[in-house]
């Protein structure tokens, strides 16, 4: 097979040929785009799962969908070593600028305050070179959005924004990824912002991704944060769509997949997007023609594995430290004991619980609390609910058992 040829994308973030398996949550986006240009009351959206599901493929997919109806769009990534307010001016500035209002008065005050808000981090005594402004000329406005309470600043920044969204008939999103690693005052003004808009019919909305503990973040942060937002969890592929997303980019390229291929793949990536596209470009490149057989999956498969195991789950290994590798090889054999016992504790996240984990090590699970917290501020594990973790990279467990 030609690999010049090759359709298939794995990389992160990176949109597939064909985004298949996600048509329920792009059409209820559209009726919620729709909605609150209608003035109609309705709820910002965050959207869980693994890591390699494609959440922040779908994340960029839903602010196309924006952008098409004309909105004022900004994007950001949440750092756990970073605040909010730098990263949010600059995706803010943004969506101001695509908003195209007509009147140049109203969008320098927007901007000032954005500006203001921005800049309110760095202190009234601070020096040019610390007094950070995400590109903007317009003048600071005093008096709005720089109380230094965040949660009352964003209120004020997102009031004023959604006014002049409204002025024109469009609305403002704000496209969050990686939305667990926003600290606790960020997250809570975050979730005052979006209640306080809300209530006040203004075009605002936030689009947040993250992993599978973000609904618990959220909770904990705001009570009402249940109520808030719509969760939408995004999870691996069914087969009838992990199917589509190899043959489709096939046809288009002239080949095509036996029906013996299409199952040995879906055994080997379990309908994980990205494993999809990873095993799709070994197989295509190492296929001598078409149809793709399951042959040929099988010849490629160490080839996929082998990328697997460098770029997606080894880089991700190499940040844990001594003591936190012995953590997370001891959860993968917490969940092959489960297993084999066959009791009904393995749910269907592979969680374990943090006791059978300290079992696994001969050690007390107090004892193991800096590593757990470490490995969960990094974001290799996850908890679910009290007691139990999991891996958030899929497969994860049998990296460890095969590889580390």
């Amino acid at each position: 097979m030609d690999p010049i040829r090759n359709p298939y994308a794995p990389g992160a973030g990176q949109r597939p040929p064909e985004l298949a398996g996600r048509d329920e949550q792009l059409g209820a986006f559209d009726v919620v785009l729709e909605r609150i240009a209608r003035g109609r009351p309705e709820r910002s959206l965050v959207l869980t799962g693994l890591r390699g599901v494609g959440k922040t493929v779908l994340l960029n997919a839903l602010r196309s969908a924006a952008v098409r109806r004309h909105w004022g769009t900004g994007k950001l990534e949440a750092r756990p070593d970073q605040g909010l307010r730098r990263p949010l001016s600059s995706a803010l500035h943004q969506a101001v600028r695509e908003l195209g209002h007509p009147q140049s008065d109203d969008v320098d005050h927007v901007l000032g305050v954005i500006r203001a808000f921005a800049q309110r981090d760095a202190g009234p005594n601070a020096k040019l070179r610390e007094q950070w402004n995400p590109g903007i000329d317009a003048p600071v406005v005093k008096g709005r959005a720089d109380s230094g309470d965040i949660e009352i600043d964003l209120v004020e920044l997102f009031t004023d924004l959604g006014g002049l969204a409204a002025d024109v008939g469009k609305g403002v999103a704000v496209f969050i990824d990686e939305m667990q690693d926003l600290g606790p005052d960020d997250v809570s003004a975050l979730c005052a912002a979006c209640h306080e808009i809300s209530q006040s019919g203004l075009p605002v909305i936030v689009v947040g991704a993250g992993l599978p503990h973000l609904p618990a973040v959220l909770s904990a942060s705001k009570s009402y944060s249940e109520r808030l937002f719509r969760y939408q969890r995004i999870d691996r592929l069914a087969r009838e769509a992990a199917d589509r997303a190899l043959s489709a980019p096939a046809e288009d390229e002239d080949a095509c997949y036996t029906k013996e291929a299409l199952a040995a793949m879906y055994a080997a990536t379990g309908g994980y997007p990205y494993f999809i596209q990873a095993y799709g470009k070994a197989v295509w490149d190492l296929a001598p023609r078409s149809p793709i057989t399951g042959e040929d999956v099988a010849v490629a498969a160490p080839e996929a594995e082998t990328e697997l195991a460098v770029g997606f789950f080894g880089s991700r290994y190499e940040r844990a430290t001594p003591g936190e590798r012995e953590y997370l090889r001891a959860m993968a054999d917490a969940a092959v004991a489960i297993a084999e016992k066959g009791e009904d504790e393995l749910d269907d996240i592979g969680s374990v619980p943090t006791a059978d984990v300290a079992t696994e090590l001969g050690k007390k699970p107090q004892s193991l609390s800096p590593a757990r917290d470490s490995l969960l501020k990094k974001g290799l594990i996850y908890s679910g609910e009290r007691g139990r973790i999991a891996f958030t990279v899929p497969h994860f467990g049998r990296y460890l058992r095969d590889h580390a």
